[in-house]
């Protein structure tokens, strides 16, 4: 299939544009995956918001499950980019056939582990012995699917790396609508509950999976070919990978703590703040699950180019990567403060529990435009390869994420948790900007020279 786009040679504005849309409204869909799950089951009579809290403890582990896809993704995409631009196809193949033997292993050890420990996890991690049947049931139904959740997120990334953005996009959509068709009429028909909640989603990441695969097979530039086994190719893909891997992960870890003490400092109302943060987090993925679709998925064009040498297009690149990531921010920040009521509404009838979700979204985004430039810095570090700053810079904001949902709700209370975000996408840019304006150029530069 010829690409839409010529990541080597197409006017850097359009090419930016025309990769980093599809791939937004492609994070923006796959959002839908839980939004409409938690809307469903929300609404779900009678048991609503328990079966919600119950859906909320297992999202951050269904999140860290999700963040192994981006491990071999992400850590494979940008070799492959870069191999490309050096005009060695073959490696580029190889790095291909390897991460799909690398995600079908990670799924089959993850799900066996996940099904050992569930039971303790899910207690572990906030819930209670009202919430946790519901837990159990979303999650045991859940997990099971893992090997579709993994290749369809983790392959799409190889679909979107090569130029193919609508492909990559559809890819999303085909799961996206197929599961806003089967969570009604398996958690209501088919009375089904959160267990056709979570069963509707593992088809529609099937059907995604199937799309991928098809794809890459058919009618990539670079198809996916079965190949033998490469260590080594594995190891550099981990090696990349482990900072998007780790950026989901603790994110998930935050979220998980965060039910945990609220559940330990709310008292009687533990339950009721879990739902809200099951609401309040459901907004976060709207706005940061499309952002890294911007800065993630134009990695490519800065994997190419810096794998040519064309340092240039990565500088030029990088300016509207950045422009992108800060006015999404920008409009997410406005719709927290006007659409907050409206977006809540879709969750809860409850109106003080819609009044607690809709105080806490608007503290959460309060430093939202600080957190897309930090964004694209580390997306666009892990783009060109440059592990060595995109980890620590990202470490260093999860550093600051996580003392302060410690330290707030255990000196001020346990609303006061919400200020942990805010307090973290300001401090992280802060030290993030100053590396980037520093050190950008000098890879850049020293790019330059290995290649003279």
């Amino acid at each position: 299939m010829k690409r839409e786009n010529d990541l080597g040679r197409d006017n850097i504005p359009g090419l930016v544009v025309r990769i980093a849309i599809p791939s937004m409204l492609a994070q923006f869909v796959s959002v839908l995956y839980s939004i409409v799950d938690r809307m469903f089951v929300g609404n779900i009579p009678g048991t609503g918001d328990l079966s919600l809290a119950g859906v909320g403890i297992c999202g951050p582990i269904v999140t860290m499950v999700g963040a192994f896809a981006f491990l071999v993704g992400v850590g494979g995409a940008p070799l492959m980019g870069i191999s490309l631009g050096e005009g060695r196809k073959e490696q580029a193949s190889r790095i291909v056939g390897n991460c799909f033997l690398l995600l079908c292993a990670i799924a089959l050890a993850v799900t066996g582990l996940a099904l050992a420990l569930k039971g303790p996890m899910l207690r572990l991690f906030g819930a209670s012995t009202v919430t946790y049947p519901y837990a159990n049931r979303y999650f045991t139904v859940y997990i099971c699917g893992t090997v579709f959740a993994l290749l369809s997120t983790g392959m799409n990334q190889f679909i979107i790396s090569q130029g193919y953005a609508r492909a990559g996009m559809l890819s999303v959509m085909v799961g996206a609508v197929l599961n806003i068709v089967l969570d009604p009429l398996l958690i209501f028909v088919f009375d089904m509950g959160v267990g056709g909640a979570a069963l509707a989603t593992v088809i529609s990441q099937c059907a995604s999976g199937v799309f991928v695969l098809y794809f890459l097979v058919k009618k990539a530039a670079v198809p996916l070919v079965l190949t033998r086994p490469s260590f080594p190719v594995m190891s550099r893909v981990l090696k990349m990978g482990f900072t998007p891997f780790a950026i989901i992960a603790v994110d998930s870890v935050m979220i998980i703590a965060m039910n945990a003490l609220l559940q330990r400092h709310g008292g009687a109302q533990g339950d009721a703040l879990i739902t809200c943060n099951t609401i309040v987090q459901s907004f976060m993925l709207v706005m940061t699950m499309p952002l890294g679709g911007i800065s993630g998925g134009t990695q490519g064009i800065l994997s190419y180019n810096y794998g040519a040498g064309n340092t240039r297009r990565v500088q030029q690149a990088q300016k509207y990567i950045i422009g992108l990531c800060v006015a999404y921010t920008a409009l997410l920040f406005v719709l927290a403060r006007t659409a907050g009521p409206a977006f809540a509404s879709l969750f809860t009838d409850d109106a003080a529990l819609n009044a607690q979700a809709c105080r806490a979204i608007r503290i959460c985004t309060l430093a939202a435009i600080p957190l897309g430039v930090q964004y694209a810095i580390v997306d666009g570090f892990t783009g060109m390869g440059q592990v060595q700053l995109s980890l620590p810079l990202s470490f260093w904001r999860k550093g600051v994420y996580f003392a302060a949902v410690f330290a707030l709700p255990a000196l001020l209370g346990a609303d006061m948790i919400f200020y942990a975000e805010p307090i973290a996408d300001l401090l992280g840019p802060m030290v993030s900007i100053p590396v980037q304006l520093i050190l950008g150029k000098r890879i850049l530069q020293k790019r330059e020279t290995q290649l003279q």
